[in-house]
């Protein structure tokens, strides 16, 4: 599953300063999870987040990505909600003691629908962001180190973990371990996991060691070796989307567009 950037030169959106496409991934989630109506993500997905990965020129690598974590997400949700949402007036089906209720496939769709709102959006800025960029245009934007390396971090994490699942598969593989169809991916989880985690923890001991070598949490303002290129018209359209963000809050808290 790859989620690595292209080139910066790709397309437009490439080319977009990543503070921007931060803030519109932020946008577009907060305004999904604020307003109530059940197809607004749905809404909002197809007419802000679809839009900007076409023009992107990634949409062959985000429908798989988006659907490979999607999916599964989603069908937790509905059997959880389905099956067990707290409020009830109408059953649609019962499964020996266990009742599928109307309410909680309404309240499950809208969930699910929002978790694909929030991960399309990040998954735009991964897919067309290099960390570097990103976490080079924060600083610049005189952001904290610490909250720098906090978001980038977190944005990375997809990413590392399912090259580093991948590598251990394939070690897996290459050692006569059986990893072919539905049931040997299963089994194959297992041994997967304990390297999984000891690598991603030698990776957080390897990574606060190389911080701490190129001076990370310094109070002097470091330089920079390259300068990530920003204009008012993208400083005026995160003005913008941040104040749409702040309307859906304003507007959920006012019971307005339920």
């Amino acid at each position: 599953m790859d989620i690595s950037p292209r080139s910066a030169d790709d397309s437009p959106v490439h080319r977009l300063n990543p503070l921007t496409k931060l803030v519109f991934a932020v946008t577009v989630t907060v305004s999904a999870f604020a307003l109530t109506m059940t197809w607004w993500p749905l809404l909002l997905f197809c007419t802000a987040v679809l839009p900007m990965v076409i023009a992107s020129g990634t949409l062959r690598k985000f429908f798989p990505v988006l659907l490979a974590l999607w999916v599964p997400i989603a069908l937790t949700v509905y059997l959880i909600q389905g099956f067990f949402y707290p409020e009830t007036s109408r059953v649609v089906a019962e499964i020996g003691p266990l009742e599928l209720k109307y309410e909680g496939l309404v309240f499950a769709t809208q969930t699910a629908l929002r978790i694909m709102v929030l991960m399309g959006g990040f998954f735009l800025l991964l897919l067309t962001t290099h960390p570097g960029a990103l976490m080079s245009a924060m600083t610049q934007r005189g952001m904290s180190p610490k909250t720098v390396y906090v978001v980038s971090a977190a944005l990375q994490i997809a990413p590392a973990l399912a090259g580093r699942a991948q590598g251990i598969l394939h070690a897996q593989q290459a050692r006569g371990l059986p990893v072919k169809g539905l049931r040997g991916r299963i089994r194959a989880l297992v041994p997967m996991a304990g390297p999984l985690i000891l690598g991603a923890l030698t990776d957080v001991g390897d990574r606060a060691v190389a911080m701490e070598t190129r001076g990370f949490g310094t109070s002097r303002r470091p330089t920079f070796l390259t300068e990530v290129s920003d204009t008012s018209a993208q400083r005026v359209a995160r003005t913008v989307m941040g104040l749409c963000a702040l309307t859906a809050v304003v507007a959920n808290v006012l019971g307005v567009l339920r």
